[in-house]
């Protein structure tokens, strides 16, 4: 199928803002490219740090996108055939009038999102932009009917979405990136820093065990400061926390309290946890983790010492939560992000 020559500038913007920690993770976040009636969409799964490197675009038919959106059907046939999916937020993309349209996970607008006290403060640090903030909504044809309420009224270049992340739409790769950076901007938080870790102490209670500790030392923060603590263990905040590392984290005490953890979790016929926090010690994580459960833990980290401790924090439902992990779409995310190592 013809590609067209923005399609380049795409992937190059795709894999310089999926390089970037701060705005997007492991396989989150998406992209895509109206040309006529083609949607050239991100394939889910796929990483956009990759987008350079390996065919990560599949072309979506307009029409048909749209179509589906208005039947509530998830299942939208690619233009050309081909192994992989589109991205699940399809409909989302087809739904904004924009030419280029970009999704990410940034983490200062993660920890306003993730949060009730934010309305003041959404009008004084976005005032100027075309933007709406919109309370959580299942990814997919649930946040794309609540976006398209929105967009039949208004013409929307930024989109706040609560507990999840930012999408912006513009007329190029180049406007769609600095508006990204621009909000971002606008939403910078000061970052708290966390207690040194005990790696020596986390080592020993990983010793013998099917778990060690994180390749990124700052995911340790989440359990040497309290306050992060606290917030990680409430709950969760994001729908690719709870796909790539469960609903919320658990807690140790020691090499006893992993064991007691391993014990329930068999007993109830359970996977042991991804991840687990040992108060004022550190974290550790499975040893056969994914690389998107590594970011996504990192994640965590970025977004948890930028939130105020005086944050009116907002956590996914358990509704919400049993939503994602029984989503299809969501476990074959899993299973290739698995198998990139």
């Amino acid at each position: 199928m013809r590609e067209p020559a923005e399609l380049h500038d795409l992937r190059r913007m795709s894999a310089r803002v999926g390089r970037n920690m701060r705005l997007v993770q492991g396989a989150g976040g998406n992209s895509s490219l109206k040309d006529d009636d083609v949607l050239w969409v991100k394939a889910s799964g796929t990483w956009l740090s990759d987008a350079n490197a390996k065919d990560i675009f599949v072309p979506v038919l307009l029409p048909a996108a749209r179509e589906a959106l208005a039947c509530d059907d998830e299942r939208i046939p690619l233009a050309a055939p081909g192994p992989l999916r589109a991205s699940i937020e399809t409909s989302l993309h087809a739904l904004l009038p924009h030419r280029i349209v970009l999704h990410v996970h940034a983490v200062n607008t993660i920890a306003w999102a993730a949060r009730r006290d934010v309305r003041d403060e959404f009008a004084t640090r976005l005032a100027g932009l075309a933007w709406r903030h919109l309370d959580y909504f299942h990814p997919g044809l649930p946040l794309a009917r609540a976006v398209s309420e929105i967009v039949a009224r208004e013409r929307i270049d930024v989109l706040i979405l609560g507990n999840h992340g930012l999408v912006v739409g513009a007329d190029s790769c180049d406007e769609a990136e600095a508006l990204v950076h621009e909000v971002e901007t606008r939403l910078a938080l000061p970052v708290r820093l966390a207690p040194a870790a005990d790696e020596t102490a986390l080592r020993r209670l990983c010793a013998g065990t099917d778990y060690r500790l994180p390749y990124d030392a700052d995911c340790h923060g989440i359990a040497t400061d309290p306050f992060n603590l606290m917030t990680a263990t409430g709950g969760s905040l994001y729908p690719d926390h709870v796909v790539f590392l469960g609903p919320g984290l658990p807690t140790i005490d020691g090499a006893d309290g992993l064991a007691a953890l391993l014990a329930r979790a068999e007993a109830s016929h359970l996977p042991a946890p991804v991840a687990a926090l040992a108060p004022g010690l550190g974290a550790i994580i499975r040893s056969d983790a994914s690389p998107g459960a590594e970011a996504m833990l990192s994640c965590l980290a970025l977004v948890t010492s930028r939130l105020p401790l005086s944050a009116n924090i907002s956590y996914l439902s358990a509704a919400h939560e049993q939503a994602l992990l029984n989503w299809d779409a969501e476990r074959y995310r899993q299973q290739l992000t698995a198998s990139r190592r």
